[in-house]
């Protein structure tokens, strides 16, 4: 067996468990995106936070984002090269709009914006070995 087709069963493990936690991650996206849709009076902010958008938009951003992270989570785990490339963008604009969120749920996005993180590094660094297997 040579080097290239050789994979590490830790990083296969590792990209899984990275897939499964962005499907996680979307759902928790998705849901906190439905409950700034069907209660956004829920949501407090103060008067001076500098990316003030309407509730319901951030609801729609949050909606959408979680589909998405959810579906890439699905073709991550299917081994598809191109997934790889969706998650690191994807997770990434989920941390940022995890962070624009701040105001409104700060431990929530804190928990999001971790997730995402991790499961860039676990793409990044050990993506190519899932599409081994």
């Amino acid at each position: 067996m040579s080097e290239r087709d050789s994979y590490s069963g830790g990083a296969v493990v590792l990209t899984t468990f990275a897939s499964i936690l962005l499907m996680i991650a979307g759902a928790f996206q998705f849901f906190a995106g439905l409950a700034a849709l069907l209660k956004d009076e829920f949501f407090v902010i103060g008067e001076n936070y500098a990316f003030a958008f309407d509730t319901t938009t951030w609801g729609w951003i949050h909606l959408l984002l979680g589909v998405i992270l959810f579906l890439a989570g699905i073709s991550l785990l299917q081994g598809a090269v191109w997934a790889r490339t969706l998650v690191v963008i994807i997770a990434s604009l989920s941390a940022l709009a995890n962070f624009l969120w701040l105001p409104y749920q700060p431990w929530w996005s804190i928990v999001l914006i971790t997730l995402n993180v991790f499961i860039i590094w676990a793409v990044t660094a050990h993506g190519r070995d899932i599409a081994k297997v």
